[in-house]
């Protein structure tokens, strides 16, 4: 009985896996009335999404289009840019979680990076799900019906998402398609100025203090103010920078909303990669992103953004940027680090990036 019991209970996965399987096996939609985009991703990998978005619309002019959003980020799409409408959803939050489950039934599903967020595709009904391959664990993906592999040649990762949609890549972007969201009043700068943003979702990806400094001070010569900018938990990088409290600082006081005014109306940006780099290239601001671990290749500019005034810096080839994995997959062309400080206590990638060379590409985008 025992032995019974154990070889069932060491069938059960197999089983389920086989009707999920079975219970998915079904055509592309040829005509999608509902399409859900379901994920949790970080804000900058969220603002990336939107090659998709216009993909999805061009393609499907008719179609309902929701996207799980994160909290944070959904204020900036209040306007639903290409018609689309973003839900926050946070998986830990069962209000955020009940909200979606009031919006059963999709045509389509697409999972951009994680794919257990496929399971969250299959409790919502969704009849056909895409999503990319060599996710890991492999029950991850059981609700997939279509497994497209990213591309076996460097590319933006934001251009991989959109083969998950068979069809034409979408026309570039220009920034009268984001309709801009409302914010609540600040104080915004007066006059031209310049927005430093010193933060960044690890320390390896932060530049050196003095070299803000001495950025700041040129700016101040040609007449642009500075302006520092940093999360909440980020203001002692500006302290660090500007003890003495010599430019404003926005650092800590915007939400999204107020951040994507505060950089439409700069005449630059400049910024780690950090999702903040990407609000810089949907409001159309000349932006300089210096890339230290993360790669320019993958979540650079692209075809899709390259009318934007953009410039990703970058030290390419650099010899420990040699991780080759994209959200759990092995991709052999991939060349990126997410070394933690333990495994690296000194960012030589950031350090490579020179006050003059990022000096340079400012006054090429100031003077355009």
């Amino acid at each position: 009985m025992a032995s019974r019991a154990r070889a069932r209970l060491q069938a059960a996965p197999r089983l389920a896996r086989s009707w999920l399987e079975s219970r998915f096996r079904r055509r592309f939609p040829a005509d999608p009335q509902r399409i859900l985009i379901a994920h949790h991703l970080l804000l900058g990998d969220t603002l990336m999404l939107a090659p998709l978005l216009k993909k999805l619309r061009t393609l499907y002019p008719r179609a309902e289009i929701v996207m799980a959003t994160p909290k944070a980020a959904v204020p900036l799409f209040a306007g639903q840019p290409y018609g689309v409408r973003a839900l926050p959803y946070d998986p830990r939050d069962p209000g955020s979680v009940d909200a979606l489950a009031a919006e059963r039934g999709f045509d389509l599903a697409l999972i951009p990076g994680d794919n257990r967020y496929s399971w969250l595709a299959y409790a919502l009904g969704a009849r056909y799900i895409v999503a990319h391959a060599g996710d890991r664990p492999a029950y991850k993906s059981w609700p997939v019906d279509r497994k497209v592999a990213y591309r076996s040649e460097p590319a933006p990762w934001f251009d991989m998402v959109c083969d998950l949609v068979p069809g034409p890549a979408p026309t570039p972007y220009r920034t009268d398609e984001w309709p801009v969201p409302p914010c609540l009043p600040f104080a915004r700068p007066t006059g031209d100025y310049a927005v430093l943003h010193l933060g960044a979702s690890s320390t390896l990806k932060l530049w050196p203090a003095e070299r803000w400094r001495e950025l700041a001070l040129r700016l101040e010569r040609h007449g642009i103010q500075p302006v520092w900018s940093a999360g909440p938990k980020e203001t002692a990088l500006v302290d660090a920078v500007d003890p003495g409290g010599i430019y404003p600082s926005f650092a800590g006081q915007l939400d999204l909303a107020q951040m994507w005014h505060l950089l439409a109306g700069s005449r630059l940006l400049v910024c780690p990669d950090t999702g903040v780099a990407h609000i810089g290239k949907l409001t159309g601001t000349p932006t300089v992103t210096l890339f230290g671990p993360g790669s320019a290749s993958l979540y650079g500019a692209g075809e899709f953004w390259a009318a934007m005034p953009y410039r990703a810096l970058t030290v390419d080839p650099f010899e420990c940027r040699d991780q080759r994995q994209l959200f759990k997959r092995d991709i052999a062309w991939v060349r990126r680090c997410s070394r933690t400080t333990a495994q690296c206590q000194v960012p030589r990638c950031m350090l490579a990036l020179s006050l003059d060379r990022v000096w340079q590409t400012c006054s090429e985008l100031l003077h355009r």
